[in-house]
């Protein structure tokens, strides 16, 4: 997408009721738009809600609030790459980031619970995992991240601050420069890359 392609598209918004019929309605009015994709983003998730909190133990599991957490950390975040799936195969060096986190690696649990959240961030991972090999066949020079953004100072985060060194609580701004800049220095090689704020890569 050209210069001024973006600028057209600065002031641009799409709403969307998170059904997979609005996504792909998103997707398929951006598609048609001049120019290609560059950077996808999904960001949306869930930890908490008004009436639910993280588990700490199996006996707190409920089936609606776990079918809730894996709806949208792990069928939402698919629609959208499904959606945009024809889109990115054309696209001439697309790199696309999905927010995924640290407590999905199964190798890194040492502490246990958050059993909902942890199961839909590891199906999550799963998914990029296969979408990354559909996506070497398909277009090589694209680049896929399950990203980490670490403790961001958002309502998602706010219920679990406590204790979080100021160090490691970070501003929206500062994640959002962190991913642009792995984004911008990444290299196609037809793998997922599961990284964290700071470049570094977590262990599935």
């Amino acid at each position: 997408m050209s210069r001024a392609d973006r600028n057209d598209m600065s002031d641009s918004h799409f709403s969307c009721d998170y059904t997979e019929s609005s996504i792909r309605d998103i997707a398929q009015q951006i598609s048609v738009l001049d120019g290609a994709i560059g950077r996808l983003i999904v960001c949306n998730g869930v930890l908490h809600g008004d009436d639910f909190r993280p588990e700490r133990a199996l006996k707190r599991l409920d089936a609606a609030t776990m079918t809730q957490v894996l709806h949208a950390n792990t069928i939402t975040p698919t629609l959208w790459l499904s959606a945009f799936m024809d889109a990115l195969k054309h696209a001439p060096d697309p790199r696309i980031a999905v927010f995924s986190a640290r407590v999905g690696s199964i190798s890194d649990n040492q502490l246990g619970g958050w059993y909902s959240y942890r199961a839909s961030k590891a199906a999550l991972n799963m998914v990029l995992k296969c979408a990354a090999i559909e996506l070497a066949r398909l277009n090589p020079r694209a680049k896929l991240v399950a990203f980490h953004p670490g403790t961001t100072d958002t309502n998602m985060s706010k219920p679990f601050q406590k204790g979080v060194p100021a160090e490691k609580l970070f501003s929206p701004d500062f994640v959002a420069s962190r991913l642009l800049g792995s984004l911008d220095s990444i290299v196609p090689d037809g793998e997922l890359a599961f990284l964290d704020w700071d470049g570094k890569a977590i262990a599935w």
